[in-house]
């Protein structure tokens, strides 16, 4: 028979006071991080911006699109690029994160001038049998066929990007990957708030924290 997985180890117990006071310590480290990150935000509002080619025919569900149809007639987007494994193979990482994707924040996004669009090198047919399979319904069309995944610099690896347009021109403003998607994630972001944190084994956690590899 099987031994029990044994209990993870727990946070120190200690006083009202204690607790408190070690509160208050971490919270001027994360004010620090705050006011750091504001000052980084402010930086890419200043960002110059590149003109980008709008001469890409994306496959999706209601027919060729081009970058410039992807704004929906807003002046912003956001697209996500979804890696492409090949057939019936899927990115775990990728997955993660638009399982992430709220359909209300997306809403929320046009009431503003923002469109959101994923993007994947897969066939058409493949994206909407996944989105499918996943219950999906966010914005997923097809760059199959085109140069857009080599222009973007994301190749067969993923990014963010965001566009903004004047008229018919469409310039690039921001592009992240790695590191800089995972921390738009509402799940990884909620999670870092926890005693356990993502139970991740790239973290850096006390001895004894239930830890397991990444998308395992």
């Amino acid at each position: 028979m099987n031994a029990p997985n044994p209990a993870p180890a727990m946070p120190q117990v200690v006083s009202a006071e204690q607790w408190q006071q070690a509160r208050a310590e971490l919270l001027v480290a994360e004010k620090e991080l705050t006011r750091a990150q504001d000052r980084l935000a402010a930086r890419r509002r200043r960002l110059p911006m590149v003109e980008f080619g709008n001469d890409y025919t994306f496959d999706t569900p209601a027919g060729p699109r081009t970058l410039l149809d992807l704004f929906e007639g807003r002046n912003q987007l956001i697209v996500y690029q979804f890696m492409d494994r090949g057939p019936d193979r899927y990115c775990p990482g990728c997955t993660h994160l638009t399982n992430n994707i709220p359909l209300p924040a997306l809403a929320a996004f046009a009431r503003i001038g923002v469109s959101w669009v994923t993007v994947s090198n897969m066939p058409l047919a493949q994206i909407e049998s996944y989105k499918q399979q996943m219950g999906w319904t966010l914005p997923f069309v097809s760059s199959h066929g085109t140069s857009f995944a080599e222009d973007t610099g994301a190749g067969s690896g993923f990014l963010l990007s965001v566009f903004l347009r004047d008229g018919e021109d469409v310039y690039r403003t921001y592009s992240t990957t790695q590191r800089g998607v995972d921390r738009v994630e509402f799940y990884n972001s909620v999670l870092d708030l926890t005693p356990y944190g993502r139970q991740e084994d790239w973290e850096d956690s006390p001895p004894g924290w239930p830890q397991h590899p990444t998308y395992g």
